[in-house]
């Protein structure tokens, strides 16, 4: 199951890379930054949701434990990618990366990891694989 929840994950990252490079070249310029940052927050949420509903018969948690365990892992592997590339590689300061989880300024981006946190447990449970 892990090694399977890992590729899903790497999965997801293809997503966010072309969701990203999508908002920035497409959604922003034809919005504006603010309402760009909320419509790609948006669609990157449906795309882990979409590809969790796909696969998550195909990871297979047998608990409810199993699938938080997967969203755990899922929220960390995001976390730790999100911030470690935009620390190491893209050399941005923590408060600029704090910057888009300000809900008080407009900033939405605190759903991605929530949904990314929930989804296997959401999907598990709509797809009927849970007790």
């Amino acid at each position: 199951m892990w090694w399977k929840m890992l590729l899903i994950w790497l999965l997801f990252m293809v997503g966010a890379i072309v969701n990203g490079a999508l908002r920035v070249e497409a959604i922003i310029p034809r919005t504006g930054e603010a309402v760009g940052h909320i419509i790609s927050t948006v669609l990157l949420g449906a795309i882990i949701l979409a590809i969790t509903w796909a696969t998550i018969a195909w990871i297979g948690p047998r608990t409810t434990q199993q699938a938080l365990m997967i969203g755990t892992a899922w929220l960390f592997l995001t976390l730790a990618f999100e911030f470690g590339v935009g620390y190491f590689i893209g050399h941005h300061t923590w408060s600029e990366m704090l910057a888009d989880y300000n809900v008080l300024k407009g900033r939405v981006w605190v759903v991605v990891p929530i949904i990314t946190f929930l989804a296997p447990l959401w999907m598990a449970k709509m797809r009927d694989l849970l007790p």
